[in-house]
């Protein structure tokens, strides 16, 4: 058993099927947790860092392309 740090919920987790950096969905309060050790399993509320590169990379598209329309 392992607890969400967001909700208190226990989640019922098998320390032999997940590996320390995992993510998964705390089932009650819907939060993505990352696991950041094994024995016994600890959670950590997962980061949003890779949602902000996702974004961040959208931008310099955009700013490439009106570049290139400046070119022609």
């Amino acid at each position: 058993m392992a607890i969400c740090p967001e909700c208190e919920f226990e989640i019922d987790v098998d320390e032999y099927d997940v590996d320390r950096g995992d993510t998964l969905e705390c089932d009650n309060c819907g939060v993505t947790l990352e696991i950041i050790g094994l024995n016994p399993i600890e959670f950590e509320v997962a980061s949003d860092d890779e949602d902000e590169e996702e974004d961040e990379d959208d931008l310099g598209t955009d700013e490439d392309e009106a570049d290139e329309d400046e070119d022609e």
